[in-house]
């Protein structure tokens, strides 16, 4: 997997200060996005914005922290989740992280995105 473009120290800022603000705003501002995730401890729902880009049937999330954050994790421990984008509010499923050798097939924002990140892709659910 590749290495997390952003520090880790700024996950702790995101997650307390613009998540919040962002949260407001992300599901109806292409490229942003909000992905739903249930905690896999707490079982709590969870919001989190994030830069989603839709080819067909497939969602493509860049995740410049890595993939072991959180929500990756929640989403990949439960299989499943939601994502509200333009407005609309989808239930995304088979959520898997792909690093950039394993890529090829995705559309071309998803390729360019995992050449500096791993991304995290998910069949989107109608």
């Amino acid at each position: 997997m590749a290495k997390a473009l952003m520090p880790r120290g700024l996950r702790k800022v995101n997650k307390v200060f613009t998540n919040r603000i962002q949260g407001v705003y992300a599901p109806y501002v292409p490229p942003l996005a909000v992905v739903v995730h249930k905690g896999r401890r707490s079982g709590r729902e969870y919001r989190t914005p994030v830069t989603a880009f839709r080819s067909g049937r497939t969602l493509v999330i860049g995740l410049p922290y890595g993939a072991d954050t959180d929500w990756v994790r929640n989403l990949l421990a439960e299989g499943r989740g939601g994502v509200e984008r333009l407005g609309r509010v989808r239930r995304i499923a088979r959520p898997r992280v792909l690093a950039a050798d394993e890529a090829r097939e995705l559309p071309a924002v998803g390729r360019a995105a995992a050449r500096y990140m791993d991304v995290l892709v998910a069949d989107i659910e109608d």
